[in-house]
């Protein structure tokens, strides 16, 4: 059964499910009982000359009537469930949603960035989705909610948390080699707590705009679900100690070797593909970033001894 913390959206996807599996099953149990009975019934053996039975006018008008009166029942039910839905409460709390490989950031209203989810119990969240690269599906299975994030458009959804807790968010569209590990949490938290939390996230933002925030961007972008800082190689090479390393990489096929410099680092972000280092795939989408922000990045891998 759903989860405590689910709320309202759940609870409409849910009872929409269940007429339709109870509607089901009910139709299987009942075929499959005539189907043996008939069987048995009129067995050859049991009628051994065919006999020409005529038709009958009214059963024929009930297995159309019924069958369709249930198709639309199931239509009208589902269709006033995704009204429901897609009709955001006047006062939900609005929070801009950036699916990128492979990674999600949540943006507040008040200028705050999170690579996981807060939000307040009891609050009715819309969620404006969109993509900085491929498609992407924000999915929260607790919740029974499910949205395309597409690039150059806004979608939206909404839902309603009734319990505090921490619940899974992945994106459900194959999004490329890392799609697995796309991973975050929406951590429902009680009213007093999300407003602390709150108010230090925008204390933060405001801290982070006039001070070093290059570790933040490398955070906030997804760079750590292919860069590591620990020297541990996952799908891409780690960024620890690459700041003036030489490096094997190639271009148009052909091997040669760089120094890792801003030169190669501004490059590398811009224009990933450009210098593949080699023994890794050309799978890094191209980062859309100011020059500040290439900078303290530059700058935060020079600090990566």
């Amino acid at each position: 059964m759903i989860s405590g913390g689910a709320g309202l959206s759940g609870r409409i996807v849910e009872n929409v499910f269940l007429y339709i599996a109870v509607i089901s099953v009910s139709l299987l149990v009942l075929i499959t009982f005539l189907m043996v009975y008939f069987v048995i019934r009129y067995h050859w053996k049991k009628h051994p000359q065919p006999v020409n039975i005529r038709g009958s006018t009214w059963l024929e008008i009930i297995w159309m009537v019924v069958p369709t009166f249930l198709v639309m029942t199931m239509f009208y039910y589902g269709l006033t469930g995704f009204q429901s839905l897609r009709k955001v409460p006047e006062d939900a709390i609005k929070i801009k949603v950036v699916g990128q490989q492979w990674a999600w950031l949540f943006e507040y209203e008040n200028g705050a960035k999170s690579t996981e989810l807060k939000v307040p119990v009891g609050r009715p969240i819309n969620l404006l989705l969109t993509s900085q690269d491929v498609i992407h599906s924000f999915y929260m299975p607790a919740f029974r909610i499910k949205q395309d994030a597409v690039p150059g458009m806004e979608t939206h959804l909404w839902f309603k948390p009734n319990e505090v807790g921490t619940y899974d968010v992945l994106c459900a569209e194959y999004c490329g080699l890392r799609h697995a590990y796309m991973l975050t949490k929406v951590e429902v938290l009680s009213e007093e707590e999300f407003k602390k939390w709150y108010a230090g996230k925008r204390e933060e933002f405001e801290v982070a705009k006039l001070g070093p925030r290059g570790s933040q961007i490398f955070r906030e972008k997804g760079c750590k679900a292919c860069h590591s800082i620990d020297g541990t190689p996952l799908v891409g090479p780690s960024v620890k100690g690459l700041f003036g390393k030489k490096v094997v990489v190639l271009t148009d096929g052909k091997e040669r070797s760089v120094v890792a410099g801003e030169t190669y680092l501004r490059k590398s972000i811009l224009q990933p593909n450009a210098d593949v280092v080699k023994g890794f795939p050309p799978i890094m989408p191209a980062q859309k970033l100011t020059d500040k922000d290439i900078e303290e990045i530059i700058q935060f891998l020079k600090e990566l001894k």
